[in-house]
C-alpha cells in the first residue's frame, strides 16, 4: 500500500500536537525518502529555549546527516518561514508539502522560484490547530516569526 501526501501530513500533524501538548507552537514536520519517514520533528523553541528549533529544523536535525536530500520530501504543517525555507533550499529538498498557509503565508514563492515543487493541502485540521494557538498566544506567535 502506497502512502499518500495526506497520510504523511497526518504524521506531521501528530508532531504538531506533541509540541502543542507540551506548551509549544503546534508546527510539525516529516522528512520522507522513497515512501519511508527518515526524520520527524516539531517546534521546540519554547520547550528547549532554542530560537531556531522550528519544526522543520528539528526534523532535519533528527534525520541526521544524509548523503543527499535531493530525493526527499518535506511535509510541514505550516508554510515555512525564511529560515526553514533557506534550509530546504540549502540541502536541495525538491518537494515540500504544506499543511496550511492561511495563518502564515511563509515563503512558498521563494521555494517555487527556486524550482521546488510546493503543494499546499489547505488542511482544515492544521489550520484550526495553528489558528487557535495564535488566538490564544499572540505574543508567543509573534516571537516565533520575529514580529
Amino acid at each position: 500500500m502506497t502512502r499518500t501526501d495526506a497520510d504523511f501530513m497526518s504524521e506531521a500533524y501528530d508532531e504538531a500536537r506533541k509540541s502543542f501538548d507540551a506548551g509549544g507552537l503546534p508546527i510539525g514536520a516529516i522528512l520522507v525518502r522513497g515512501g519511508e519517514i527518515i526524520g520527524r520533528g516539531h517546534n521546540q523553541r519554547v520547550q528547549k529555549g532554542d530560537p531556531i528549533l522550528h519544526g522543520e529544523m528539528d526534523c532535519m536535525r533528527n534525520a541526521g546527516r544524509q548523503k543527499t536530500y535531493r530525493d526527499t520530501v518535506m511535509y510541514t504543517t505550516l508554510s515555512p518561514c525564511m529560515m526553514c525555507t533557506g534550509t530546504i533550499l540549502q540541502f536541495g529538498i525538491p518537494r515540500v508539502v504544506i499543511g496550511e498557509s492561511r495563518n502564515f503565508a511563509g515563503f512558498q514563492n521563494v521555494l517555487t522560484e527556486a524550482g521546488v515543487e510546493v503543494l499546499d493541502l489547505d488542511d482544515p485540521a492544521c489550520t484550526k490547530l495553528m489558528g487557535g494557538f495564535i488566538a490564544a498566544h499572540p505574543a508567543l506567535w509573534n516571537e516565533d516569526i520575529g514580529e
